[in-house]
Order: C-alpha cells, then sequence, then structure tokens
C-alpha cells in the first residue's frame, strides 16, 4: 500500500488469533500520514476493537506524540497510576514499570477511575529480543465466556479495588496523584468517589468500588471491563505474592481487588478469569515502528513477559465517564 490516504474500506488483515492487521509502505511523513488517515483507522478501531499499524517506522518520542495528537485529537494526563512511567511529553508516557519476567495480565487502563481513556494508542520503537506482545481480548467475548453466576454476583455489586500507597512498590502518591499534597489528593479522592485513609505511618489507603459490566457508549453492548484479575494478589507470582504479604501484611499490599461487598475474592475465580482472557487473547509480535489503537472500553489488553530491551510508548485520549459507575458508599456520603 502506497502513502496515500486509505481507501474506504482499508485491506486489513484478519485472523482470529490476532488483532486486525493494516500494513503500509513507509510514508515519508507518519505525522501527515496519519492526520490523512485518521477516520479509516479509526473506523477499524470501532469495527475491530483493535487495529495494529505496521511500516510506519516510528522512532521518536515527538514524532510519535504528534502521530498520537493527530490521531486522538489531544492526549489525557493519567491519574491514580499503578505503577511508575517515564513521561515523554504532554499525555506521552513509557510502558509501565513492570518486572520483565513478569506478565501483565489483560485489564482495561484505568477502569478503576471516574474517568476512562476511551482510546489506547501505542507505538513501538524498540522490540524486544523475545516475547513483549501488547495482546488483545474482546470485553464482549470475555463476558459471555464467563459463568452467569459469576457476572451477575459482579454486575450487582461491582468489584473493591483496595491501594496502599508507599514508597517502594508501585506509583508513589506524587506519581499516582500528580502532587504529594495532603490536602490536594483528599479533595482529588473526594470528587472521584474514592474512600481514604491516613496512616499512622504517612501512607495512604484508598478503597474504591466500580462497575465491573458496563456498555459501551457507542455501541450500548455489555462488556467485562475491569482489572479485577489484574490488580489481584492471586495474579502476582506466588514467591511476589508471599513477599509483600509478608512485608506490608494482608491488607497492607499495594493493590488488591474484592467483590463489591468487601469479600475476598477467590484464588480459584482469578484463575479463571485470566484462563478465559487467554482463551480470546490476540497476539502479535512487536516490530520496529509499528503503531497500535485499542478501543480500552471494548477491548482489554495485557503485557506478556519479555527478554532484551523493549520500548513501546503509550498514550490514552478520548476521557469518558461511563454512567454505570459504583461509587463506594462513603465517599457518597460525605
Amino acid at each position: 500500500m502506497s502513502s496515500s490516504p486509505l481507501t474506504a474500506p482499508p485491506d486489513v488483515e484478519l485472523r482470529p488469533d490476532r488483532p486486525a492487521i493494516l500494513r503500509t509502505e513507509r510514508p515519508g511523513d507518519p505525522v501527515n500520514w496519519a492526520a490523512a488517515n485518521r477516520e479509516a483507522l479509526r473506523a477499524q478501531v470501532t469495527e475491530h476493537g483493535a487495529l495494529l499499524v505496521r511500516g510506519l517506522g516510528l522512532r521518536e518520542p515527538d514524532q510519535v506524540g504528534a502521530v498520537f495528537a493527530e490521531l486522538s485529537g489531544g492526549l489525557m494526563t493519567e491519574r491514580e497510576a499503578f505503577a511508575p512511567r517515564q513521561t515523554y511529553g504532554p499525555g506521552l508516557y513509557s510502558s509501565s514499570t513492570w518486572p520483565a519476567n513478569q506478565p501483565m495480565c489483560m485489564h482495561h487502563e484505568l477502569s478503576y477511575t471516574l474517568e476512562v481513556p476511551g482510546l489506547m494508542l501505542f507505538a513501538c520503537t524498540t522490540p524486544p529480543g523475545e516475547g513483549g506482545a501488547t495482546a488483545v481480548a474482546d470485553a464482549e467475548e470475555v463476558l459471555q465466556a464467563l459463568p452467569a453466576g459469576l457476572v451477575e454476583r459482579f454486575e450487582r455489586e461491582g468489584w473493591l479495588l483496595t491501594r496502599s500507597y508507599n514508597d517502594e512498590i508501585g506509583a508513589s502518591l506524587a506519581e499516582s496523584f500528580g502532587t504529594d499534597d495532603h490536602a490536594a489528593v483528599e479533595r482529588y479522592c473526594r470528587a472521584s468517589a474514592i474512600d481514604f485513609t491516613w496512616q499512622p505511618d504517612g501512607s495512604l489507603h484508598t478503597r474504591q468500588r466500580r462497575s465491573a459490566v458496563v456498555r459501551h457508549p457507542l455501541s450500548g453492548r455489555r462488556c467485562w471491563f475491569n482489572q479485577i484479575a489484574f490488580l489481584n494478589e492471586w495474579t502476582l507470582a506466588p514467591e511476589v505474592r508471599e513477599y509483600l504479604v509478608d512485608v506490608y501484611g494482608e491488607d497492607g499490599l499495594p493493590f488488591n481487588t474484592r467483590f463489591g461487598d468487601g469479600t475476598p475474592i477467590e484464588e480459584d475465580v482469578v484463575q479463571l478469569l485470566n484462563a478465559t482472557y487467554e482463551k480470546h487473547t490476540r497476539r502479535e509480535p512487536w516490530q520496529a515502528g509499528d503503531l497500535m489503537l485499542v478501543d480500552n472500553i471494548r477491548t482489554a489488553h495485557s503485557r506478556e513477559a519479555y527478554a532484551g530491551e523493549r520500548e513501546v510508548l503509550v498514550g490514552m485520549a478520548e476521557p469518558r465517564r461511563l454512567p454505570d459507575g459504583c461509587p463506594t458508599p462513603e465517599a457518597s456520603e460525605r
């Protein structure tokens, strides 16, 4: 395909085991190419949930940021991050800092916030030597594949995220909230339906209840939309979980998830969720210069374990305040 604007419909490769892929010859100016092809590319994301564009030759953060801006109309500033990121520019980040040998299981970015990104943008400037794919899974298909009784409970109760902020594990207070000023953090929590408690040592503990199933704002279809499995203690490697429990205690883990009524989620439930995701996973190894667009509400994504250097830049866009969020009772009573 030439670097001229796409014809409609573009020639997209479809296979059940990988995301939709559009191949293009490297354009002279990827930024202008993105601007010219924005509508056609976004239409493919709407149709397929995710689109991998191969052949753009993206290399530098400034170029990636400009392409992201053309495709999205503007990038979001991340709040409530669960792991640190390097910032390359306004709304342009590195992937979350996470051990290379530990996978980041399927999740929907920031699904525990009240205002979630509707669109995720990824660009690979340095592919790993092995593994490291950003895999995707259709949230409608996952929902349909889960046991009806489990879905009904989560749909009725929502899910609860608990977090304990410290300077050793995960994102710090300043990295997550953009400030370490206690009054500013409290204002954010009250506005965001987050129940908070300052511990005697000055650290912050939070609780927030959210919907596990939402309706897509465009299609109206029900989607399994959460981070129940990814942020649960049973998804951690056994040795990591044992260490964190030993150091911080059961109630002091950097993050954990529960049923919406506060009941612990059993290990077999978390295993079922991750196994269901795996059955519906589509993956394609990164190549240098690749771009991927993901509908964050319809499509979950993961980061697989890898070896070697890996640099994937990330942008979030199109903030959506979903109508069926479940605020914590404690926060709503303030």
